[in-house]
């Protein structure tokens, strides 16, 4: 079964039609009110006869995040198969559902996630700060998760197999709009497949409750801390490899190098009368740097062609194998 998880915060004046254009393909959809002003949970109940729908009301507002895990909460524990999260905004087509759950089922992917940015024409209509920020954010999730194959890490049009997502610690995801980005982080753990799938984006007269001035900090924060994490964990904790040596030299030597020619820049500069510095000095400056930065390219190279590869959920499953390789 296809569960649909829809997040509602001021989404009153769209979410009906996006109920309505969910296919016959879905078999259970939750529409978590995250204790919206608008009343939207109550819109709904009052106003779909529609029997797959089900209305999930938080008492308080915790986040787009909060919102997300507690569907899935309900839809692991009624059995759903693969997990959709769509938002009530109108901006994502229901119509995309199969095409995104299509790798999934043909177990090519645990993860499967919309990219607005595949062809310069999905652009149109995108505001350009949005266009800026995604560009910074993507690069510093690839950086923070390691999956470097994908774009637009903070598209919330996603789909996941109900195994991998039952192996998350859903407790521990961000509550709030970086959502997404722990949620690649975290299947980064799992070693699970993530993959991106061009989907457009359809932009009216909705309005984004994500301003990119106020969250690019807490961006960095946490993807730096999340990056650090993944360093520890998948190459220290759970293996040991070419990409550890070359990180655990490249890191050290980079420092010194740039602390030590940093320290004897400043001491010659301030001397009375200046005094240039010594080959000796100066190598021993440029050459732990130089090595440092070529152990860590080395790293990065080792980290990109690290990217999972293999869908992990088919393990999790033995009994459906033969049905899901089906068409």
């Amino acid at each position: 079964m296809i569960a649909v998880v829809i997040p509602c915060y001021r989404c009153s004046a769209h979410v009906l039609g996006v109920l309505a254009a969910i296919g016959p393909e879905v078999g259970a959809i939750y529409v978590v009110d995250d204790a919206c002003p608008e009343g939207t949970g109550d819109v709904v109940a009052s106003r779909t006869t529609d029997d797959r729908v089900k209305v999930i009301r938080r008492a308080r507002n915790g986040g787009v995040g909060a919102a997300v895990v507690t569907g899935f909460e309900r839809a692991l524990a009624d059995g759903a198969d693969i997990v959709v999260k769509l938002d009530g905004d109108g901006q994502m087509d229901p119509a995309e559902i199969p095409r995104l759950v299509h790798p999934i089922r043909r177990q090519q992917a645990d993860y499967v996630k919309a990219n607005r940015f595949f062809a310069p024409d999905y652009l149109a209509g995108m505001p350009g700060v949005r266009i800026f920020g995604n560009a910074v954010l993507s690069f510093l999730s690839k950086l923070s998760s390691g999956y470097w194959n994908i774009f637009d890490p903070t598209n919330g049009f996603i789909a996941i197999d109900a195994g991998v997502l039952s192996l998350l610690p859903l407790d521990k995801i961000a509550p709030d709009f970086l959502f997404e980005s722990d949620m690649l982080f975290r299947l980064s753990i799992l070693r699970a497949r993530v993959v991106d799938i061009p989907l457009r984006a359809r932009y009216g007269d909705e309005c984004s409750n994500l301003k990119v001035a106020k969250v690019i900090l807490p961006f960095i924060r946490r993807l730096s801390h999340n990056f650090i994490k993944r360093l520890a964990y998948s190459y220290f904790i759970r293996d040991f490899s070419l990409g550890s040596i070359y990180v655990a030299a490249g890191v050290p030597l980079t420092f010194f190098g740039l602390i030590y020619g940093a320290v004897q820049w400043y001491a010659h500069a301030l001397a009375s009368p200046p005094v240039a510095s010594s080959t000796g000095v100066i190598m021993l400056a440029a050459l732990p740097l130089i090595l440092g930065m070529q152990f860590l390219i080395a790293f990065f190279t080792q980290d990109v062609i690290s990217v999972p590869a293999t869908a992990i959920h088919p393990a999790l499953h033995p009994s459906v194998r033969a049905t899901t390789n089906k068409p």
